[in-house]
């Protein structure tokens, strides 16, 4: 007996399951959200992660250097003493004022200025010269480049202690030295001059290398095809050094000049130690070699005038700027000039 049966399906055709468009349906709401909260989670990664990755600097620089520059602002508003921290004075800008008046200051100022420029010009100059010859090709080039930077690496106390006994009057060689040739021993703290020559010596010893090596990067940044056809034009090697090498490192040139001038600014160790004792805080019996680092640390540490020390702080901070400022200046009209 025959059993009838239903009609096969077409085919390649497939029943729809009952509910799917339900499902469906369900699934494309539920997916819009999904996905734009993964286009939001991107955005912020792309937008986000750099801050993210900067934001600890940002975060020690705030603790540890702009908290300190504001406060120190505050405390230069107020007669403060080192004793009594907490109990202060409002001023106003009456230390700022009594600073301008005060010859003191303006003769670390000025000593600090003779200081920077009697260091700092030689010091580039010789280190630019270094530079210039550790950039060919020579035996033991490494050696040579280790031996430049060994005096920056050498700390400013063992530095500024084997300078003072060179420069002893009594037995220091410098004098036997100079007395060999019929010139009388020079006392060389207790004289303006001569105590400052003797303190920019020390700078000039620590810092002419490291900045030889600056130097010598950013020469060895220029091209070589540079040098070739300045050869082929027939330029000599002074030429060269003026029309080519010198013009390839202005950035860096630049650079050395307000990072000298800034540490200039704070010089500090070579002179303390240079007095050897009190006279070392006071920049010499008259203050003859006392910059405003000793300024500073004269008003704060042996006055106990907290007030005033950050007012000398303050004033350092605002030259620096001054100079920076002036340093810019000098290069856009040079610069626009040259073009």
């Amino acid at each position: 007996m025959a059993t009838p049966t239903s009609a096969p399906h077409a085919e390649g055709a497939r029943p729809a399951p009952a509910g799917g468009t339900k499902k469906n349906k369900a699934s494309g709401e539920g997916g819009r959200p999904r996905q734009g909260r993964r286009n939001l989670l991107h955005r912020l990664d792309l937008k986000g992660a750099p801050y993210t990755f900067v934001a600890p600097f940002f975060l020690i620089f705030a603790a540890f250097s702009l908290y300190p520059l504001l406060y120190t602002f505050w405390i230069s508003l107020h007669k403060v003493e080192l004793a009594t921290l907490n109990v202060m004075e409002w001023k106003g800008f009456g230390n700022y004022t009594e600073l301008v008046r005060d010859d003191q200051f303006w003769n670390a100022f000025a000593n600090t200025f003779t200081i920077g420029v009697i260091s700092t010009v030689p010091q580039l100059m010789m280190a630019l010269g270094l530079a210039h010859l550790l950039n060919y090709k020579l035996r033991a080039s490494t050696f040579f480049r280790v031996a430049a930077l060994t005096p920056y690496a050498t700390s400013v106390g063992a530095a500024a202690l084997v300078f003072t006994m060179l420069f002893e009057r009594d037995f220091g060689m410098i004098n036997w030295f100079i007395q060999l040739f019929g010139v009388d021993a020079i006392d060389w703290e207790d004289s303006k001059w001569p105590a400052q020559f003797a303190i920019s010596t020390i700078v000039i010893w620590r810092w002419t290398g490291y900045n030889a090596l600056l130097y010598l990067a950013a020469m060895q940044a220029i091209p070589r095809d540079r040098y070739e056809a300045a050869a082929i034009d027939g330029a000599s090697r002074w030429q060269q050094f003026r029309q080519v090498t010198v013009p390839g490192i202005r950035s860096t040139i630049v650079f050395t000049v307000v990072l000298s001038t800034i540490g200039a600014t704070q010089i500090f160790g070579e002179p303390l130690i240079f007095g050897q004792g009190p006279n070392g805080i006071s920049g010499g019996t008259d203050n003859q070699y006392q910059t405003l680092g000793l300024l500073l640390y004269e008003a704060g540490w042996k006055n106990y005038q907290m007030g005033r020390a950050a007012t000398v702080a303050w004033a350092m901070f605002l030259i620096v700027i001054l100079i920076f400022l002036l340093q810019r200046l000098i290069q856009r009209l040079t610069s626009s000039r040259s073009s």
